[in-house]
């Protein structure tokens, strides 16, 4: 798709649009209990939506002074409804983009580019369970700056947003002012500290060991994007220039190293479930290719373009006729 690929400064635009919708989603998340956007208030046993309460209007029927039609309709409305056109609105979504609520949006995917990052400066290494130390040379042509002193910073980093994590859900379930309050005045209750104690610990551990298997196996949204996502074959997807696979070699396997989830871009879609749409392979493959006359060998691909992402492990073997899958929106024929 041609506006979706194409130079460096493009995808560096790109990428500046993310940071933006991230950060912009990141304090939406944080704020939206105390501003009443939406939270679940367990003393009042209802939720709370746009400053207003969300109920299933039954009361009136418990006190028999409503009509169980009247009932029916509240449920329709206010549950049935409401569900289904955000489902709906959430399958579309996944049907055609993937994953692009977590690499867009996500809160915590947010938190594990962010540590991702600092570990590299740190040791080389994304995640503690890299195999190798990746190269300090970035696809910019940049060197990266690395120093033990940074794991000071990924400790502190790891330690505040477990922190802030356990608040701010604790925000979701409890008025907001009582939680806030009791918090600078030292005076929690003991199930709040609890909750504080044990959910921060939890996210240290998940933020420092299993923050990527979290995101691929433990989250259900995730998952839900990507079973989605896999069903359609003509989605959206990272696609790899295989007619130029000869400028890939001495690459060093930029697109592998800058890659969030730690997956190999140029693999087919089975081996990407759980890509999440950032575009930072692609952003990187653009700045390594830059001086190459046929650009990037990554690119976004959909519809008959993205058969051969899809099908290649299922025994089907899908080639463009041309070149024309990287450098336009419009269907190309495909033979096998």
């Amino acid at each position: 798709m041609s506006e979706l690929c194409g130079s460096v400064a493009e995808s560096r635009k790109r990428q500046h649009h993310r940071l933006l919708t991230r950060s912009v989603f990141f304090i939406l998340f944080v704020l939206a209990p105390p501003l009443n956007l939406f939270r679940l208030d367990l003393n009042l046993g209802h939720f709370i939506l746009f400053g207003f309460d969300w109920t299933l209007g039954l009361d009136a029927l418990q006190r028999g002074t409503m009509e169980p039609v009247e009932a029916v309709v509240n449920l329709v409305l206010r549950v049935l409804l409401p569900v289904v056109l955000l489902v709906a609105g959430l399958f579309w979504t996944a049907w055609r983009l993937g994953r692009v609520y977590c690499g867009w949006l996500c809160p915590h995917f947010s938190v594990v580019e962010i540590i991702n990052g600092l570990m590299r400066r740190a040791g080389g290494k994304p995640t503690l369970w890299e195999p190798q130390v990746l190269s300090a040379r970035r696809p910019n042509g940049k060197t990266e700056h690395r120093h033990p002193l940074w794991w000071f910073v990924v400790v502190v980093a790891v330690a505040g947003f477990a922190f802030l994590w356990a608040l701010v859900l604790l925000t979701y379930l409890l008025p907001p002012r009582e939680i806030y309050g009791n918090l600078v005045t030292l005076n929690l209750t003991l199930n709040q500290a609890l909750f504080l104690g044990i959910a921060t610990l939890v996210f240290v551990i998940e933020f420092t060991l299993a923050r990527h298997l979290f995101c691929r196996y433990g989250c259900a949204f995730g998952l839900f994007q990507s079973y989605v996502w896999m069903a359609n074959k003509r989605a959206l997807v990272v696609g790899f220039d295989r007619p130029r696979a000869q400028a890939c070699i001495a690459c060093g396997g930029a697109c592998d190293d800058v890659c969030p989830m730690r997956l190999k871009p140029r693999q087919s879609k089975r081996h990407m479930f759980a890509c999440t749409n950032c575009g930072l392979c692609l952003q990187a493959c653009s700045q390594v290719q830059d001086n190459t006359p046929g650009g990037s060998l990554l690119q976004w691909v959909s519809g008959e373009c993205a058969l051969d992402v899809s099908t290649r492990d299922f025994g089907h073997r899908y080639t463009c006729t041309s070149t024309e899958c990287f450098l336009t929106d419009r269907p190309v024929r495909m033979k096998e």
